[in-house]
C-alpha cells in the first residue's frame, strides 16, 4: 500500500534517488539486522505476544512516517518499523509450522503466500490511488490496518481458536538451539537454497531486470508493469496446487520443479533479444516462485516443527540476504561489464540449488525410504 507513496512522500522532502533508495533499504537492513532478536521473542514471550507486539510497531511506525515532516524523521520511522516485521514474519512461520503436521505443511505455507502475493498486486493499486488524495494518506491507512491485524493476533490465535493445543511460549527443554540445527546438513542446504532463491526471485527481478528490460527490449514502462502481473498471475494460479504437490510427492520434487522453472527463465533471460522474451521469462519465474517459496521453508518445518524462534529467523535472514546483496553485486556487474555478466552469474549461481536439491534427503517423513 504504501510502495507508491514512499518515493514520492521523500521526494517532498527534496531528496534525491540515493537518498529515496537509503529509506526503502533502512527497512530491509533493520528487518535483517533484527532477525535473531525476533527469534529471541518468540523463545522468550511465544508467537501470539511476538506476533501481536511487531504487528503493533509496524502500525506505530507507520503512522509515525505520515507525521513525519523532514527526511530524517521518515528515514528513522521507515527503519523503525524493520524491528516489527521481523517480529511478525518469525513468529508467524514458528506459529504457522507449529500448528501443522507433515501432511499439510506445504499447502497450509502455500495459502499462507497467497495472502502475501494478493496483498502485492491489490496493495500498491490501493496506495497509488490513496497517494493521489494525500501522500500521507497511504502510510495512516496502512497504520490501521495493521494494528487491526494486531489486534486479530492477540485476541483469536490462542489454544480454542486453533482446534489443538498448541503452546503460545515453548518450553528450553522443548526449544531447538541454533547450534544444534547447524548440525544438520539439511538445515545448512536449506539457507542456501532460500539464498539463492530470493536473489533471483526478489533481488534480480526487482533491480536490473526491469532496467535491461526498458533499455536493452525497449519495453514501455505499461508493458514492464504487465510482465510482473504475469508474473503473480503464474504464481497465484499455481500456488495451492504446489502446495499440494509438494506434500504428496515430497520437499525434493519441489525444489526440483521450482528451480527447473526457473532456470529456464534464467536461460531466456541470458538470452533475450525479443520483448516476447521477457514475458516468458516472467512467467516462468512466477510458476518457479510458487514451488521456491514453499519448499524450502517445508523443509524447514519438518526438521524443527517451528521449535526454536532463532532457527527460523536465521532461515528468514538468509533470504533477506539474498535479496539485500543481490542488488549491489548485480549492479556493479552491469556497470563495470554488461548485462549478461550479471545474468550469465546469477544463473551459474543457481545452477547450485539444482545440485543441492538432487543431494537433499527427502524431509516428508511419510515419504523418506531411505
Amino acid at each position: 500500500m504504501i510502495v507508491p507513496a514512499i518515493p514520492l512522500f521523500a521526494k517532498t522532502f527534496n531528496a534525491n534517488a540515493t537518498q529515496v533508495g537509503f529509506i526503502i533499504s533502512s527497512f530491509a537492513f533493520a528487518r535483517f539486522g533484527s532477525g535473531l532478536l525476533s527469534g529471541k521473542f518468540v523463545d522468550a514471550i511465544g508467537e501470539r505476544l511476538t506476533l501481536g507486539v511487531g504487528l503493533a510497531m509496524v502500525s506505530i511506525s507507520s503512522l509515525l512516517c505520515g507525521f513525519a515532516h523532514s527526511y530524517w524523521q521518515l528515514l528513522v520511522f521507515r527503519a523503525g518499523g524493520g524491528l516489527g516485521s521481523s517480529m511478525f514474519s518469525v513468529s508467524a512461520s514458528a506459529l504457522l509450522m507449529r500448528s501443522v503436521n507433515d501432511a499439510g505443511r506445504a499447502q497450509a505455507q502455500s495459502i499462507y503466500n497467497s495472502g502475501f502475493l494478493i496483498g502485492g498486486v491489490i496493495g500498491p493499486a490501493f496506495g497509488g490511488v490513496l497517494s493521489a488524495i494525500s501522500l500521507r494518506a497511504p502510510f495512516f491507512v496502512y497504520a490501521i490496518t495493521l494494528l487491526a491485524a494486531s489486534l486479530t493476533s492477540l485476541l483469536y490465535l490462542h489454544e480454542k481458536r486453533l482446534g489443538r493445543s498448541i503452546a503460545n511460549s515453548q518450553q528450553s527443554t522443548d526449544r531447538v538451539l541454533l547450534r544444534d540445527a547447524f548440525k544438520l546438513r539439511t538445515y545448512r542446504i536449506a539457507l542456501i537454497i532460500t539464498f539463492l532463491s530470493n536473489w533471483i526471485l526478489f533481488g534480480l527481478r526487482s533491480s536490473i531486470l526491469p532496467l535491461f528490460a526498458t533499455s536493452q527490449l525497449k519495453i514501455s514502462p505499461s508493458l514492464l508493469g504487465f510482465g510482473f502481473t504475469c508474473a503473480a498471475i503464474a504464481q497465484g494460479s499455481l500456488l495451492v496446487s504446489a502446495g499440494k504437490l509438494i506434500d504428496s510427492r515430497g520437499r525434493r520434487f519441489g525444489l526440483l520443479a521450482g528451480s527447473t522453472f526457473i532456470s529456464a527463465g534464467m536461460f531466456f533471460l541470458i538470452f533475450a533479444t525479443h520483448q516476447w522474451s521477457y514475458f516468458i521469462l516472467m512467467i516462468l519465474f512466477g510458476l518457479g516462485g510458487a514451488f521456491m517459496g514453499t519448499a524450502p521453508v517445508s523443509i524447514v518445518g519438518d526438521l524443527f516443527g517451528g521449535r526454536g524462534g532463532r532457527v527460523i529467523a536465521l532461515y528468514q535472514m538468509a533470504g533477506d540476504a539474498g535479496m539485500i546483496f543481490c542488488p549491489i553485486i548485480v549492479g556493479y556487474l552491469v556497470d563495470t561489464f554488461s548485462y549478461r555478466t550479471a545474468f550469465e552469474l546469477s544463473g551459474a549461481l543457481f545452477l547450485i540449488v539444482i545440485y543441492l536439491s538432487l543431494r537433499l534427503p527427502e524431509t516428508r517423513k511419510e515419504l523418506n525410504h531411505s
